[in-house]
């Protein structure tokens, strides 16, 4: 990894979304509109299981559509065409920021939307996916219910575009708590940014760990699951947002050595003394530091 994208990937949107770039790249005008069509006329139609089994539910009524990067499949315009919009908006703010050109991949990733509770429910058995399953990437593959009802949708959408971006950039070995922490962490600033350029007052939150549920980073650093037990997921999803967040305000440039470290298999305290040599001498003494911030609601992350 060049030296200036390891500097520019830990900024984390900071120059390019948030401080002036949202407003220009959500105003671009995108290479291919969306533009509804037949199943048979879009450009990819290859579906791994899970695609099939969604494509499988009230198999009659979905339409299909495609934009620059991706091919959606969907049950109502209206509800899928603000999608397109901000999963466009999402790759390219996080392509830019790793500085990826994907120009050249010939694969769009398929984006299916579901709208009521029945059909995301009957999705989720047919998938065994985990009951507190909002959204999901798989193979890229991204699937998301998205309920017209309500005006603001949340970050699942910029959170699953993140996983398909990281897994495309650097492979399926990103451990699991960075991969969920950097999807957080990015989609958190990515919706309210999204949200600030369409005028809207909104800032990104982070939310604290309850000293009750703080997880020992031995244990989250190792994790190759989720928890079993509710609360512990939703521990595991903060904490991870935190650490990631803590560990880039630490060092920027650090933090990209030890992102990719992590991505080709080292350890993570391998990792960390090869993006952080000195400043944190150990997991132990890193834990120390960190668990403070992560159970602190008010409290900033260091800075360099």
């Amino acid at each position: 990894m060049p030296a200036l994208l390891r500097c520019r990937f830990c900024h984390l949107f900071a120059a390019l979304v948030w401080a002036a770039g949202a407003q220009g790249l959500l105003a671009q005008t995108p290479d291919t509109p969306f533009t509804e069509r037949p199943l048979a006329e879009t450009s990819d139609r290859n579906f791994t299981p899970l695609g099939q089994a969604a494509l499988g539910i009230r198999s009659a009524d979905w339409k299909h559509a495609e934009t620059a990067n991706f091919i959606y499949h969907y049950f109502q315009s209206f509800v899928a065409a603000p999608v397109s919009v901000e999963a466009e908006f999402y790759y390219r703010v996080i392509a830019r920021e790793l500085e990826k050109d994907t120009t050249q991949w010939e694969r769009k990733s398929h984006i299916f939307v579901f709208e009521t509770a029945e059909d995301w429910a009957a999705f989720q058995k047919r998938g065994a996916l985990d009951p507190w399953t909002g959204g999901i990437h798989s193979r890229g593959e991204l699937f998301l219910r998205r309920d017209p009802q309500f005006r603001f949708k949340g970050n699942t959408l910029g959170h699953e575009v993140a996983h398909l971006v990281v897994d495309r950039f650097f492979g399926s070995n990103v451990p699991l708590w960075l991969n969920e922490g950097y999807a957080e962490y990015v989609s958190i600033r990515g919706y309210a940014a999204f949200q600030r350029a369409r005028n809207y007052r909104m800032r990104p939150t982070s939310v604290a760990v309850a000293n009750a549920q703080f997880i020992p980073l031995a244990e989250l650093t190792a994790a190759l699951s989720y928890p079993q037990d509710v609360l512990r997921v939703e521990a595991f999803y903060s904490e991870s947002e935190r650490l990631t967040r803590f560990l880039s305000a630490a060092n920027k440039s650090g933090f990209g050595v030890f992102f990719e470290a992590l991505a080709k298999g080292a350890r993570f305290e391998t990792a960390l003394s090869r993006g952080f040599a000195g400043r944190f001498p150990s997991l132990e003494a890193l834990e120390r530091e960190f668990r403070k911030y992560a159970t602190n609601e008010s409290g900033a992350p260091p800075q360099d």
